[in-house]
């Protein structure tokens, strides 16, 4: 198993503001997205931020976002070592499947994998 992307995700409903500074500010390009999610970044794909209100399916905002090649043996794993499962595994409908555990710091963690 392999992670491929670690992206943070700030939660904000200030996104006019977050464009002008993720992209004028800090040099990130894109600030493009859904009505509850903007994406920043740089031609590098693992370069990435997001920031996002309240996410719109599981209702709880995700602190980080990891992706990884193998979702279901990191769902296994964390079931096995008893994590707390905030959001379950789910196949959303813009082709990401993912879930949501808590840390033993509280964070909660976005883990996802491409369809």
């Amino acid at each position: 198993m392999a992670v491929r992307r670690i992206k943070p995700n700030i939660l904000s409903e200030r996104f006019d503001e977050s464009r002008a500074f993720y992209r004028d500010v800090i040099g990130l390009g894109g600030g493009d997205g859904l009505d509850w999610v903007l994406f920043f970044g740089t031609d590098q794909r693992e370069v990435q931020l997001s920031v996002m209100k309240l996410d719109i399916k599981a209702h709880v905002h995700p602190d980080v976002s990891i992706e990884v090649d193998d979702l279901d043996a990191v769902y296994e794993r964390a079931q096995a070592a008893g994590a707390e499962i905030v959001y379950p595994l789910t196949h959303e409908d813009w082709g990401l499947r993912r879930f949501f555990l808590r840390d033993p710091n509280g964070a909660v963690i976005n883990v996802t994998q491409h369809d």
